[in-house]
């Protein structure tokens, strides 16, 4: 089993930054991938950027390219997500999710990753 929980969220300005990071506890190994998702009210839960924890490989969705930032520390168990430029558009609940392999391209669909963290809220606004 894995537990992982989220932090970081909170209510910024448009243009601010904020850092959210994901702890991952119980059974990890190296081979594996992590990626944040987003659920804005009344949408459907989306994919923002995943990595796999071996060979630090990313991707983003087109709308967080040059903004956000994926990373992770192996030792700690610790995944991370640096958000700048912050927009209206990213308010939503973001996700940690996790998945048991490493497969050729990151899955992008929610239903492919089998561990989820509770949630932490982002609310961009003036």
């Amino acid at each position: 089993q894995v537990r992982l929980v989220e932090s970081g969220g909170g209510l910024v300005q448009p243009g601010d930054s904020l850092r959210l990071s994901c702890a991952a506890s119980g059974r990890t190994v190296n081979s594996l991938t992590m990626a944040w998702f987003r659920q804005a009210l009344g949408r459907e839960r989306e994919f923002v950027a995943g990595i796999t924890w071996n060979g630090g490989h990313t991707d983003y969705v087109d709308a967080v390219k040059g903004r956000f930032t994926i990373s992770r520390d192996i030792n700690r168990n610790m995944m991370y997500l640096q958000m700048n430029s912050l927009k209206p558009e990213d308010t939503a609940v973001y996700y940690c999710a996790l998945r048991w392999s490493v497969p050729e391209a990151i899955p992008i669909q929610p239903n492919e990753y089998e561990y989820w963290g509770q949630g932490t809220q982002v609310t961009v606004s003036s």
